[in-house]
């Protein structure tokens, strides 16, 4: 029955104007907080449906939604969404939902009230009311670094995080590592796995076992490398590297070497992931892989657009490639 409410249906049943219903659907503001709020709650509950994307005028804005952003490569991601959305000279309107379920409802309900050309998701899971929701809203849905399996009809766009782990340590081992400590990210996360999955391939490809001693958990922030770093060089038989699978874990780790009276690279090599802006202007200089943060962003927002436009995607799975950016931080082991 949902493909069959029109505006005409929410005016009769809330007892107001087509118009009203209208400037309520297309977040105008001078309705009473109190009819607007009644004629939200009956297009929530009809499931209105908007007009098909390809049917409907440019709104002029797309959303960018994150869990948190707390983190710089939250700001390359905008950065690219951003660069995209000023070409096409519409705005970008970024929230952040922390994983509560009364962020996300206070999310939607903002976007009932106003119109948006798609919504990009940052390392999300979609939870089924979510989805339910934007479907009922008819919305394109495109997720950037998706926590778990996406939803099969929304595109999905990563990088190749398990041959940026695998070449971070080849690359140690090449120099003559044999015990490389990690210090991996949040386990939901399909990126934390394949990063994790790419160190593991290096080593046994190379005929070394894994030494789950050396494999430390982490979420991705200082603290956690920081944490990690001291207790790999700890053990009694510690690591001479650190691979660590995002940047500012990376830059934890230099200050667990730092307060152990040792030095980087000198004692212990450092590689690791984002190639963030901080990583080339830390001391010394952070190996890492570069994570191409920012062009995932700006096709996440032109892939939203095509959909916006009624036009299909080549590929629901997109993989950016990353790349082993060699700097200061990895030499070969002491003797």
């Amino acid at each position: 029955m949902s493909d069959k409410v029109t505006i005409a249906t929410i005016a009769r049943l809330a007892g107001v104007s087509v118009p009203t219903v209208s400037r309520v659907v297309n977040g105008r503001s001078d309705v009473s907080p109190q009819t607007r709020e009644r004629i939200e709650q009956l297009l929530a509950r009809h499931g209105y449906r908007r007009r098909p994307p390809s049917m409907r005028a440019s709104s002029g804005l797309i959303d960018l939604v994150f869990n948190d952003l707390d983190s710089p490569w939250a700001v390359e991601i905008i950065r690219g969404v951003e660069d995209v959305a000023h070409a096409a000279g519409i705005g970008t309107v970024v929230s952040a939902i922390h994983r509560r379920t009364s962020s996300a409802r206070q999310w939607l309900h903002n976007l009932r009230v106003r119109s948006t050309e798609g919504v990009i998701f940052v390392t999300s899971t979609l939870e089924a009311p979510l989805q339910a929701e934007l479907s009922r809203l008819n919305l394109p849905v495109v997720i950037v670094d998706p926590a778990g399996v996406p939803p099969q009809e929304a595109p999905a766009i990563g990088a190749t995080n398990w041959v940026g782990s695998l070449r971070a340590t080849e690359y140690l081992l090449g120099l003559g590592h044999r015990r490389i400590g990690f210090i991996g990210g949040p386990a939901h996360l399909m990126c934390s796995r394949a990063r994790l999955d790419g160190y593991r391939a290096a080593l046994e490809a190379a005929g070394l076992g894994v030494d789950d001693e050396l494999i430390r958990p982490g979420n991705f922030y200082h603290e956690a490398g920081f944490t990690g770093g001291e207790r790999l060089l700890a053990l009694p038989d510690p690591p001479t590297a650190i691979f660590a699978a995002s940047d500012q874990m990376a830059l934890g780790a230099y200050e667990a070497v730092r307060r152990r009276g040792l030095r980087v690279p000198d004692d212990v090599s450092v590689v690791g992931f984002d190639d963030l802006p901080e990583a080339r202007w830390c001391s010394p200089p952070l190996t890492t892989v570069r994570q191409p943060l920012a062009e995932m962003g700006m096709l996440a927002a032109r892939t939203v657009l095509r959909l916006a436009r009624g036009e299909r995607t080549e590929s629901r799975r997109v993989e950016l490639t990353t790349e082993l950016v060699v700097r200061d931080s990895a030499a070969r082991p002491p003797e």
